[in-house]
Formats: structure tokens, sequence, C-alpha cells
């Protein structure tokens, strides 16, 4: 049985983006194909929950090669969309302009295929904000179901 959801989807506002597309990469430095996330709808700083999203389309990248006849998010780039979503919470939590690498992924499991068209709501709580480290829980919803869970892991590097 799939554990609770981090955060109660049905007190959000999914309509709305309280960062967009834009805002998320202004202080994240993936581009490119990996400008992976499409908004933030929810935003809880004295929580440390954040509820972030991605729209998975038929035209996305991986699409021709994974899988040709049966396209399927692949689980790394939702591991990756996870991973951006708790380093995008901690810098909006602690204003810190350092980069946060991916340090580990632990209590991963796969729950549910992600095939476009799709709206992919990442949930985050931070859990553990160090010098040097962070750690969040996050899980991947689509259509109110888990497709993921994963506690990530990542670490802060000062120049």
């Amino acid at each position: 049985m799939p554990p609770p959801l981090l955060i109660d989807l049905a007190a959000v506002d999914l309509s709305q983006a309280v960062l967009s597309r834009r805002e998320i990469y202004d202080q994240l430095p993936q581009r490119f194909e990996f400008e992976l996330l499409d908004g933030v709808c929810h935003l809880d700083r004295a929580a440390r929950k954040m509820v972030a999203f991605a729209d998975i389309g038929p035209d996305a990248w991986w699409v021709r090669g994974h899988v040709p006849t049966r396209p399927l998010l692949p689980g790394v780039l939702m591991l990756e969309m996870a991973a951006q979503s708790s380093a995008l919470l901690a810098k909006q939590i602690e204003a810190d302009d350092s980069f946060i690498g991916f340090g580990g992924v632990e209590e991963c499991k796969f729950r549910l295929s992600v095939t476009p068209p799709a709206r992919l709501y990442l949930l985050c709580e931070g859990t553990d904000f160090r010098a040097r480290r962070i750690v969040s829980q996050t899980q991947g919803v689509v259509d109110g179901q888990l497709a993921f869970e994963a506690r990530i892991t990542g670490l802060r590097m000062r120049s």
C-alpha cells in the first residue's frame, strides 16, 4: 500500500503558478533539455514544503527513444525533477546561491508508469538542511496517483 501524500493536493490551487519556469531557472543552473520543471504551484516556506509540476508532452526529447512504441518517462528523469525541486526548495527557504549537486537517492520506489500527455506533480518536503547538505522527501503524482517516491540528498558546493 502506498504511503500518504506529503502534501494534500486537494488543498492546493493547482491552477496557479507561484513560480514560473523562468523564475525557477533563474535560480537553478540546468539548461536546455534539463530545464524539466514547468512551474511551482505551492510553496510553504515555514513548513518547508513545495509542489512543482512538469508537463510531459508527446514531443519531449526522450520520447523518440524511450520506448518508441510506448513512450515512458524515464525514472532517472523523474529523479532529476525531484532533485531540482529539492534544490529549489532549499534556495527558496534559505536564499542560498551555492550550487547544490545531486548527492544521492534512497528509499526509491516507482509505482506507476508516466506516459505523455501528463502533468507530473512533484511534492517535496525539506527534512534536513545543513551547511553542506540538504535532504528532502519527494513524491511524484499523476492524476492523483503516486508514481514514485524517494529521499533525495543534495550537496552544497561552494566556490
